[in-house]
């Protein structure tokens, strides 16, 4: 399933046609729900929008932007209580006005993408050890979210394409969904393209509502496609230029850094005039010099020359 092509500036969505039950009642809790699903983002240059698991109220989420809103909201609605949208996100870019951790991190979402929760992209081995993972690399990547809907705790975790599940999450918080999610819900995922070209894969997913979701046939999903897209402008440029100048940059930076250094010396070492120095013009003498004008009779007394 591909989310986004290589169009520039869109959204892509692609939701389970049916909504989902999430209460028994409209004004009661919701239950717990668990996913699975593997991704992959092909990009010219490492430099791209992600894409983000959603749970929201209409399918087609209008109104959503392209670029940094991942096609979950817009600038004016982005925060709003009555979004009623619970994602995951996959960002690739920092946006400082989110208050992103990096540009390469995962998040809980909760009707804004000033994301609840955060953490950099990787999963945690059997050793307690960090793994970094890198989300734009063209590689198939697991991703489970789930919800405990007694204990309120959403876990998000990942790993490889080949490793099995963690035992310790990524991201994991406690925050109760009831008044978020409606008694019917939508699931599936959101995506957005900036003026970099970038694709955006799903490819395989499971999810189950009171239960745990069905694991992934990992050896029976379909291998990221070939990918070999017309070159852009931005793509030239940074394939031509952006080396070049990254050489001329270095030498320039080093000859700043230089002239700094000296000036700041020049001031640490810069005599200090009187104030009747001022009036009467400088008037000094090195050490040096004053001590050539005297001269030391046989008894060790200074006379003048």
């Amino acid at each position: 399933m591909k989310l986004t092509n290589t169009s520039t500036q869109r959204t892509g969505h692609a939701f389970y046609t049916e909504p989902i039950r999430f209460k028994y009642s409209p004004n009661g809790t919701v239950s717990s729900f668990s996913t699975a699903f593997v991704f992959a983002i092909h990009t010219q240059i490492p430099i791209a929008h992600g894409m983000a698991f959603v749970i929201a109220p209409n399918p087609r989420l209008p109104f959503a932007s392209p670029l940094q809103y991942l096609g979950l909201f817009n600038v004016t609605n982005n925060g709003n209580d009555r979004n009623h949208v619970f994602a995951v996100e996959l960002d690739t870019i920092m946006n400082i006005e989110f208050n992103d951790t990096n540009n390469n991190h995962v998040g809980i979402d909760i009707n804004s993408l000033n994301s609840v929760k955060s953490s950099p992209a990787g999963y945690w081995d059997e050793k307690d050890q960090f793994n970094n993972l890198t989300l734009i690399s063209s590689k198939r990547m697991q991703v489970w979210v789930d919800y405990d809907g007694r204990s309120h705790r959403i876990n998000v975790t990942m790993a490889p394409f080949s490793e099995n599940k963690p035992r310790k999450p990524l991201v994991s918080i406690v925050r109760d969904l009831s008044s978020v999610l409606l008694q019917e819900m939508f699931v599936g995922f959101s995506s957005a393209t900036g003026n970099i070209v970038s694709e955006i894969f799903v490819l395989g997913w499971s999810f189950r509502v009171n239960g745990k979701a069905q694991p992934l046939a990992l050896s029976k999903l379909p291998r990221l496609p070939v990918w070999d897209p017309k070159p852009t402008r931005v793509y030239r440029f940074y394939k031509n230029w952006v080396p070049l100048i990254s050489l001329l940059l270095i030498p320039l930076l080093l000859v700043i850094f230089l002239v700094r250094f000296i000036l700041r010396r020049r001031r640490k070492f810069a005599e200090e005039l009187e104030d009747w120095e001022t009036e009467f013009g400088k008037n000094r003498l090195r050490f040096v010099a004053v001590g050539l004008a005297w001269e030391w009779d046989d008894v060790g007394k200074p006379s003048r020359i």
